[in-house]
């Protein structure tokens, strides 16, 4: 066996004593219990893992935790290694080496042995194994404000919280676009059941890091026992859902993982950037199981939402900003929450930079750039563009006089567009539009409101068209 140092002992059960006093007693069993210091060499210290996926595994999920433990024992310059253990029954057994965030370039190791991989997946004797559900604690139902473009989806999650698998909501489809409280919707369901469900294991992935785990596992043989861990989870989080297209073989073991939670009454929520329908490179079967609970969208707040997120946000900081700032914040950044709460911040900072009150004057400051940057990237003309090409009409169309029913809802959905998605005054746009007046903008603008309270197909047709034109000045 490796011949293993005092000191190496010495700096290493310094470190789990941490460690055990920042994660869970199962996850501490599992992961670190079976760690064995190998040897200290100046600020560098070397662990002995049992495979490379249990590496791999520390590496995504505890590597922060690892890197902080290591610096407090040995100072700044200290520095973790992992030996992995190619094949345990082996009298001289083979290890490979690895420093701490610098993966094996992705290379196989001739003395791994798939039978002797030991599972990180299963714990033997144990079905609910107690696994860390990677939930936000800040993300809760308390401090997700309600209003009118969120309110199914945050009763349909409360639903689905107090009665996980039990509802009609199964899966829970949480569609939107960015920053709109999707995962923090997703999180606050998967606290409020860890909370009132004790028994129930709830597990949080982005759709990156499950296929990431896949990846791993069919490279050490462990799909099977991936797939089986995977069955047992109670409540089932797979966030951003679009970034499985076109992965045929993740696609594939999803389904299967799916069918086996949705059999069983376990319930799965999956969050996306567009409605089902609209998910291009995903198998059809996955899509039509996708639409068999509850899909909801979350829309952008209307402003006294945007004002009550906002003021929400700034009790808890313990700020206060004169109302004629708040409006004008919320007025400018309508789209985005996570960018109202980086420009809340922002003018706190400079607030207490120059030490002095937050106004008008210096919440335009703060915003100016952003402004600019959306009125110069996103021009009338290029909105008039999109449109006329998605009606099939010349744009010159919504320029002109005629009454067309074609050409009206098309010019009117533009006048909808530039004004919410530009900054653009009524004028301005009511001039784009040959002339017309800024009453004229504000009636289109109620007429396509209108119809889209009323018109579900063409309401998705305005979101997509909001959606491409957004992403076209990224």
């Amino acid at each position: 066996m490796l011949r293993m140092t005092a000191d190496s002992h010495t700096v290493w059960d310094r470190c789990i004593k941490t460690i055990k006093n920042s994660i869970g007693a199962q996850s501490f069993k599992t992961w670190f219990e079976p760690i064995k210091p190998v040897h200290l060499e100046g600020s560098v210290l070397t662990i002995q893992v049992p495979n490379k996926f249990f590496y791999e595994w520390l590496e995504e999920h505890y590597v922060g935790l690892l890197k902080a433990t290591i610096k407090k024992e040995l100072g700044d310059q200290g520095k973790l290694e992992y030996q992995i253990l190619m094949n345990p029954s082996s009298s001289s057994p083979k290890a490979d080496r690895m420093a701490t965030g610098n993966p094996a370039n992705g290379e196989s190791h001739p003395g791994y042995l798939p039978n002797s991989f030991i599972n990180p997946f299963v714990i033997p004797g144990i079905r609910h194994v107690r696994v860390d559900p990677h939930l936000n604690k800040q993300y809760t139902f308390d401090n997700f404000i309600e209003g009118d473009c969120n309110k199914l989806a945050r009763s349909a999650g409360l639903a689905v919280a107090r009665k996980p698998g039990g509802t009609a909501f199964n899966p829970l489809v949480i569609y939107g676009h960015v920053g709109l409280g999707k995962t923090h919707l997703a999180h606050a369901i998967g606290n409020e059941v860890i909370q009132h469900h004790k028994n129930k294991t709830v597990l949080y992935s982005t759709t990156e890091s499950f296929t990431n785990q896949i990846i791993q596992a069919i490279k050490n043989n462990a799909i099977n026992e991936f797939v089986a861990y995977y069955q047992n989870i109670d409540l089932l989080i797979l966030d951003d859902i679009q970034f499985l297209a076109n992965k045929q073989k993740t696609q594939e073991i999803f389904f299967h993982i799916f069918n086996h939670l949705h059999q069983n009454g376990h319930q799965i929520i999956l969050t996306s950037d567009r409605a089902p329908k609209d998910l291009e490179g995903m198998e059809e079967r996955l899509i039509s199981r996708f639409k068999w609970g509850l899909t909801t969208d979350l829309l952008s707040p209307d402003l006294e939402t945007r004002m009550a997120i906002l003021e929400d946000k700034m009790q808890k900081i313990g700020i206060e900003l004169p109302k004629p700032v708040v409006e004008y914040l919320c007025h400018h950044i309508k789209d985005n929450i996570r960018e109202l709460e980086g420009v809340l911040n922002k003018i706190t900072f400079y607030a207490s930079l120059h030490q002095r009150p937050a106004d008008l004057e210096m919440a335009r400051e703060v915003v100016r750039d952003f402004i600019k940057s959306s009125e110069e990237e996103l021009s009338l003309h290029h909105i008039q563009n999109r449109v006329a090409e998605h009606f099939q009409i010349p744009v010159d169309k919504l320029r002109a006089k005629t009454r067309k029913r074609p050409i009206v809802v098309a010019r009117q959905l533009s006048m909808y567009l530039a004004k919410n998605l530009t900054n653009k005054s009524l004028k301005v746009i009511g001039e784009m539009f040959g002339g017309r007046d800024h009453t004229t903008v504000l009636y289109s603008c109620r007429a396509i409101q209108d119809q889209m309270d009323t018109d579900k197909e063409f309401r998705q047709t305005v979101e997509n068209l909001e959606r491409q034109l957004a992403l076209s000045v990224r």
